[in-house]
């Protein structure tokens, strides 16, 4: 379904509500988290949300998000939002969380057959250290990649695009989910263990080649205020870096055609 133009703002509405809630719990406990991807660009270039986006996007290192883990159990509003990640929901197969608003619905196209918890939602992302090593760090991406792949199994074995293609993420779908995530555990950990040159959230690829690896560790040392919607939100302070890195001349809008949006079968908006 395309949403209409009052549809698209209905649902930024509510996106913004699930963020200035992860800001309300971060600020409480003195944790640092950053606005992500585009939804960073939208707080440099627009002030607020870019007109057509249709999600929002946050990240943390893994020090500041397992301090908000905990922070959730006792501070979270948890009569309208949930935070979702496989230690809250058995169901949830992917590598990186969710905060999601109660009462609320939205399936894409694709994941219909998913049991895990539903609603409108915010992406939160998790930074790890990646290796400095010639050899540890392409080992490491095919490690990731690998552990991405078995995440997306359930969605790959009835979305790709060949019957190869299905059976094979059938065949991955096997792997039990909690031993995928304790190998991703465990790699963090072992990175963790000490500052590299780069970070970068595990199971979600990055596109370009100047960040492939991952972005400038020294992008996450300090943070500021900047004006989102009328809120005071959070982004790194190096955001310039940041983005170029990802995007290359974030300043200027795509073209039409380059736009994408997520593929939303059902939506449901809170009453």
């Amino acid at each position: 379904m395309v949403l209409s133009p009052e549809e698209l703002k209905k649902l930024q509405g509510v996106c913004l509500e699930l963020v200035c809630e992860v800001d309300r719990v971060c600020r409480k406990n003195g944790i640092e988290y950053t606005l992500e991807g585009g939804t960073m660009i939208g707080a440099v270039r627009e002030h607020g949300f870019i007109p057509w986006d249709d999600d929002a996007d946050i990240s943390m290192s893994r020090v500041e998000y397992e301090k908000f883990f905990e922070a959730c159990k006792k501070d979270l509003d948890h009569d309208r939002f949930f935070l979702q990640e496989h230690r809250t929901d058995p169901e949830y197969p992917w590598g990186y969380s969710k905060i999601k608003m109660k009462g609320t619905s939205f399936i894409q196209v694709g994941q219909e057959h998913l049991k895990l918890q539903d609603g409108i939602f915010t992406d939160i992302f998790v930074y790890d250290n990646v290796p400095d090593g010639f050899l540890a760090r392409r080992l490491h991406y095919a490690a990731i990649y690998c552990i991405r792949k078995c995440q997306y199994s359930i969605s790959g074995k009835k979305n790709a695009k060949s019957p190869a293609l299905r059976a094979w993420y059938t065949l991955l779908d096997k792997i039990p989910k909690e031993w995928v995530f304790t190998w991703q555990d465990k790699l963090a950990k072992r990175t963790n263990r000490k500052k590299t040159k780069l970070m970068r959230h595990y199971t979600f690829p990055y596109f370009r080649k100047e960040c492939i690896f991952g972005l400038p560790s020294s992008c996450f040392d300090e943070y500021i205020d900047v004006d989102f919607e009328g809120k005071k939100l959070r982004v790194v302070k190096d955001y310039d870096t940041y983005l170029t890195l990802k995007y290359g001349d974030y300043m200027t809008p795509p073209p039409a055609k380059d736009i994408k949006h997520l593929s939303i079968r059902t939506i449901r908006f809170p009453d």
